[in-house]
């Protein structure tokens, strides 16, 4: 099983045109979205070729294939265009690991939910990275339409060998290989 997981497409028909193609390219069966759909946010600039309504078109094209939490910049109205719930977390088991995708703004490094958790992924700060901390990664996706400080466009890849931070063009940035 293949499951890819980004965030911070802030309406971005351009790059999540792209995350669709790594999807597909992946042979992912899912894809979770970590929020941040579709709104660019009072402190971001307009993406390339905002236009929501065809981010949710192309998300909604697999929107049986997608898990979706809520952002700090998503709204309810952003769900009556989109054929998926957005959650408030969405927890998972792989290979024996619990997995705990929430956005970022809540619970990020430094701040873990109350539930035991091996991996934390979010979004939410527009860089990406993955480290370990008191038997905890902390995984963040970066943002797909906005990396700041100089980042990849990136996204994560989970498979059955580990989790995989890459860029747009499949490039590994960054990766956890899993033992068992």
């Amino acid at each position: 099983m293949k499951i890819v997981i980004a965030s911070d497409i802030h309406g971005s028909y351009r790059y999540a045109k792209k995350l669709m193609e790594a999807y597909q390219r992946e042979g992912a069966s899912e894809m979770v979205l970590l929020g941040d759909l579709y709104y660019h946010g009072p402190r971001n600039p307009l993406t390339d070729e905002y236009n929501p309504l065809k981010v949710a078109d192309l998300f909604n094209s697999i929107s049986s294939s997608i898990h979706c939490v809520r952002g700090n910049c998503d709204a309810e109205v952003d769900e009556m265009i989109s054929n998926f719930p957005f959650l408030d977390h969405y927890s998972f088991q792989f290979h024996g690991y619990h997995f705990y995708c929430t956005h970022g703004h809540v619970y990020h490094l430094g701040h873990l939910p109350d539930e035991k958790v091996d991996f934390l992924i979010y979004g939410h700060y527009h860089v990406g990275f993955i480290k370990q901390e008191n038997g905890v990664y902390y995984v963040n996706s970066g943002s797909v339409s906005l990396p700041k400080e100089n980042s990849a466009h990136s996204y994560l890849l989970l498979d059955d060998t580990g989790l995989f931070l890459k860029d747009l063009d499949e490039t590994v940035i960054d990766s956890v290989l899993f033992t068992s």
